[in-house]
């Protein structure tokens, strides 16, 4: 390893300020990959950066090389101007004419380096954005980046500027940036450059993404990741986190892409993760932006896509909290040095440590649950906005790092918190669709994704009559009334759904009826003699019921809940919720 002092490479350090397009970047990525150097090494890039931006000239001298020794250890301390690859002796006009004529790490792509590019849609633009984490730093600081562009002049200055703006930040801080920042480091962008800048950090946070997945944070109890959707909802949650006296790290997923859906109205395409960093940004916190497509697909669209072909009817949101989203925030909270997640759905938490000191065996209305000790979810205060369902599939392990700031708060008082800090999302409507199926319809999704197309079938009775023809028994679920084309005295509704035989059996709302719900699948977090009600879709009613037979805590292939009253038989694939009173204690599939 080469010591690390400007004249034992051979140039004072005039010398190597005027010759640092030949030789600074070898230099210091040398540096970089021993980490007692790899701040010093930082420290050359934005020495350098500086030089560019004044168009070259002993900057080493003009910034104050303070300290260059030729033997002993390794110093040199640089005075930097108050930002990150900001020059205070370039004027504004001159920022944007300096990174375009000298663009810092144009074409470069540090040793070990994680890269993220956007663009190449409407306007042909590319821009792809590399940073190389500082190897054991505590903070992941960055300690080096480059970038390279295909496109107009102002994505080269705006991958310049980025590059400039992160090099020696730590993670969190770079998680900063936004296209504002990107623009203000070129001196202002007018409207039609802005573009270039949102590129550029979007190509950045994409780099940052897959950097966080490779960084250890130091642990820091008082920092908390924020599931961050774009809504008013983990807005607020993230405003009342901050109001706790926590440290809170704005997180999105990008879970779906396909230029078929309503981008505005996914909660997890690009434009939404674009906005959700915005919004972040305008509340003052860092965000970071994860790419998990390829396990949404896995862990969620193509069992829904399979369920649907065999005639079930999936619940996704159960599978995406309990296997895939919160599961990967979770981890990467651990990787940012996070013991909590906290996000914008409305429930609580009982036991564990979201209501510390409670009595687990006992329910928040006196009856005894019993079972081993551990959380459970609660349904949440506001009963209209209540999401505990689709939540109820999470683990006991992680329900015990969730946290959930609004499952004592109205939506109302969600709105009314948000006006208050001055947020447009104040007045957002909430989302209505399953994200992957925003702007498109089921049976076109199917078709497109799953292959399942059209196979005109036959719609009888109970009693076997022919009553009409169908496109597909796939387009079919148990308990549906629209849309069956059929003319009848009475509602007809769903009975059955036979894929292979491609037939749909219909029948009366009587017929509909039954008095018990089988569930396959099942987990029990108590004793299975609490259970006194059981949920069957997302905007049902709670239904009375108890449990056929015995059933301890654990797994249980199969169990049969008792309905207190008949009623309407639901879709196999569903989600079947078990509660005690307001608690959680189970789940399965209905079979």
């Amino acid at each position: 390893m080469p010591r690390c002092n400007l004249h034992h490479m051979g140039r004072s350090a005039t010398t190597f300020a005027d010759e640092a397009d030949a030789g600074w970047r070898a230099a210091a990525s040398s540096l970089t990959r021993a980490p007692e150097h790899a701040s010093l090494a930082a420290s050359l890039h934005r020495l350098a950066d500086v030089r560019l931006a004044a168009g070259g000239g002993a900057t080493g001298t003009a910034y104050g090389i303070q300290r260059v020794r030729e033997d002993g250890p390794a110093t040199a301390t640089v005075r930097m101007p108050a930002r990150i690859g900001h020059n205070p002796a370039v004027s504004t006009g001159e920022s944007f004419a300096a990174h375009l004529r000298r663009p810092r790490g144009k074409g470069y792509t540090p040793e070990d380096a994680l890269t993220g590019a956007a663009g190449g849609a409407a306007c042909g633009d590319v821009v792809r954005v590399s940073v190389a984490l500082e190897r054991d730093s505590p903070q992941a600081r960055i300690a080096d980046a480059g970038f390279d562009a295909e496109g107009c002049g102002a994505l080269i200055a705006a991958g310049s500027a980025t590059v400039a703006l992160t090099r020696g930040r730590p993670l969190l801080e770079a998680a900063r940036i936004g296209a504002g920042e990107i623009a203000q480091e070129l001196g202002g962008l007018s409207p039609a450059k802005l573009h270039a800048a949102e590129l550029a950090c979007d190509a950045l946070h994409r780099a940052l993404g897959h950097a966080a997945g490779r960084a250890q944070l130091q642990d820091d109890r008082d920092r908390t990741v924020v599931a961050m959707s774009g809504g008013v909802d983990s807005a607020v949650a993230a405003i009342l986190t901050a109001r706790q006296g926590a440290d809170p790290v704005a997180v999105t997923l990008e879970l779906w892409a396909d230029p078929e859906n309503d981008a505005q109205r996914s909660c997890c395409s690009a434009a939404s993760v674009r906005h959700a960093r915005a919004l972040a940004h305008r509340l003052g916190l860092p965000h970071l932006s994860i790419d998990m497509r390829e396990q949404f697909r896995a862990g969620v669209v193509d069992p829904w896509l399979a369920g649907h072909a065999a005639g079930r009817t999936p619940y996704p949101c159960a599978l995406c909290n309990g296997r895939v989203r919160l599961d990967g925030m979770l981890d990467l909270a651990s990787r940012l040095g996070s013991p909590t997640l906290v996000t914008g759905h409305y429930a609580r938490v009982w036991g564990g440590d979201g209501e510390g000191g409670v009595d687990e065996r006992v329910a928040p209305d006196g009856r005894t649950v019993g079972g081993a000790p551990g959380p459970l979810l609660r349904v949440a205060a506001d009963r209209g906005k209540d999401q505990s369902y689709a939540l109820a599939a999470l683990p006991r392990a992680s329900l015990e790092r969730m946290r959930f700031p609004l499952g004592g708060v109205s939506k109302e008082r969600v709105r009314e918190i948000a006006r208050g800090e001055g947020l447009a999302v104040a007045r957002r409507p909430d989302s209505q669709d399953l994200c992957f199926l925003a702007g498109t319809s089921k049976a076109a999704f199917l078709e497109k994704h799953g292959g399942i197309a059209e196979r005109p079938g036959a719609i009888v009775g109970a009693d076997g009559r022919l009553l009409g023809e169908h496109r597909g028994a796939y387009r079919f679920t148990v308990g549906q009334r629209r849309g069956l084309g059929l003319g009848a005295a009475e509602p007809l509704y769903v009975l059955s759904v036979d894929t292979d035989a491609n037939r749909v059996v219909v029948g009366s709302r009587e017929q509909m009826r039954s008095d018990r719900v089988a569930i396959e699948q099942a987990v029990l977090h108590r004793d299975g003699g609490c259970v006194d009600s059981v949920k069957v879709n997302y905007r049902g009613a709670r239904r009375a019921c108890t449990l056929d037979g015995t059933a301890g805590e654990g797994r249980h292939e199969r169990l049969t809940a008792l309905l207190a009253d008949p009623a309407e038989r639901t879709a196999a694939g569903q989600l079947a919720c078990l509660y005690s009173g307001e608690l959680i204690v189970g789940h399965g599939t209905i079979a």
